[in-house]
């Protein structure tokens, strides 16, 4: 029988790593199913100006997948057994169980509200596309001087405030920081940053907690009341919680807890990549959530997860965080290196030459995505497209 890899996500880590696995794993010994609930690839990093109401592009799963012999199933997850090597999804259909031999889980992360009353009914977030295209149809519908409030000043919270500001400037738009503007970056970049929010108009509360969120404010720690007509929630993310439900050793916070290889250290046949998983990098600290560490452990997984099944050497790839990459808009940005500790270097490169680096680092990721055998001529893929798998087939694979 044919070894049945299970790839949960198809992320920025899930997408790639699938491909990637279909390119170097014999058809005639391997069968891979991605599971997914949108038939879409997201590019969640330019999730924000989707809702500032630019367009981006979201190639389909089926042709990104097409040529490579990739079964596609359309369906969300809702539990992972690791005893019984199965998994449980739904859709239009009612849904099944899928059989696994190895799983790579890359379900990523979501909005995280931290447990503060009001976020989950009144604030809008861009974790996500549906939400993105919520609070865009909300944008649309305010009146010159619309108050526009963004919770959260790490990087999604830091653009997402600036892109609204340039995209649209008839709007008032205010960022909340917990602790000062920027705090992350090297003094240089911190005044970058103030100079561009000074530019756009961007207002900036500091030191600040929000404790609760209604339909028309805020409400910060010390009682202050910030009044606004859309308040975006990006203060922080969190993982599916399906992982820890599962039995699978994890962190406090739901992630996956993995060996160098990204193996799971409970157990041996699941994989993690991404926002879902828990890996000491190289300097010793865990990997942020980032499309960084989605491509290095994502790169780490494929390289096992290939090593074994072939009986090869398993290379260790680099697991690092270089820095970080930040759009304010369309023409401004700052590129911050961070050294071994994670702290900001003294140099960063700012303005329209920062702009066009993440310009490119975006457009190269969403190729990776979506070409995941990088090209491979047609006439070397697997004969048979890529088809959705049907409820039935899922059903003979679980048994």
């Amino acid at each position: 029988m044919k070894h049945r890899i299970v790839v949960l996500g198809a992320g920025y880590a899930g997408a790639y790593a699938a491909g990637n696995l279909a390119r170097r794993l014999s058809p005639t010994d391997t069968e891979i199913t991605v599971v997914n609930a949108a038939p879409d690839f997201v590019q969640r990093l330019r999730l924000h100006q989707l809702a500032s109401g630019q367009e981006i592009e979201t190639p389909k799963l089926a042709d990104v997948f097409a040529g490579t012999g990739i079964r596609l199933r359309l369906a969300r997850v809702t539990a992972v057994d690791p005893e019984r090597q199965v998994v449980a999804v739904a859709d239009a259909d009612g849904g099944g169980e899928i059989g696994y031999d190895t799983l790579l889980y890359t379900l990523g992360s979501a909005v995280a509200d931290h447990g503060v009353p009001g976020v989950a009914e009144h604030a809008f977030h861009v974790t996500s596309r549906p939400a993105a295209l919520r609070l865009r149809e909300r944008l649309d519908g305010l009146s010159e001087g619309g108050r526009v409030l963004v919770v959260g000043d790490g990087w999604t919270g830091i653009e997402t405030a600036a892109e609204f500001a340039e995209s649209r400037p008839g709007l008032s738009v205010s960022l909340v920081a917990r602790d000062e503007l920027g705090a992350r970056l090297s003094p240089g970049a911190r005044r970058h940053l103030r100079q561009a929010y000074d530019r756009l108009g961007v207002t900036v509360v500091e030191h600040t907690t929000i404790e609760a969120v209604e339909a028309t404010r805020a409400i910060a720690a010390d009682g202050t009341v910030l009044e606004s007509d859309a308040t975006v929630w990006t203060a922080g993310f969190a993982v599916n919680p399906i992982a820890a439900a599962s039995g699978l050793h994890v962190t406090e916070n739901g992630r996956i807890v993995v060996d160098r290889t990204m193996r799971s250290v409970s157990h041996p046949n699941v994989y993690a990549a991404g926002d879902s998983v828990y890996a000491i990098g190289d300097n010793g600290r865990p990997l942020p959530m980032s499309c960084a560490s989605a491509g290095y452990t994502g790169g780490q997984a494929m390289d096992a997860i290939v090593g074994r099944l072939t009986a090869r050497k398993i290379a260790n790839t680099k697991l690092v965080y270089p820095g970080n990459h930040i759009s304010l808009g369309r023409r401004d940005g700052i590129l911050q290196a961070v050294d071994d500790e994670g702290r900001p270097k003294p140099t960063y490169v700012g303005g329209r030459k920062a702009a066009r680096i993440k310009a490119g680092i975006l457009k190269m990721s969403l190729w990776a995505t979506s070409h995941p055998t990088f090209g491979l001529p047609k006439r070397k893929r697997h004969l048979a497209p890529a088809p959705e798998v049907s409820r039935r087939q899922d059903d003979r694979a679980a048994a």
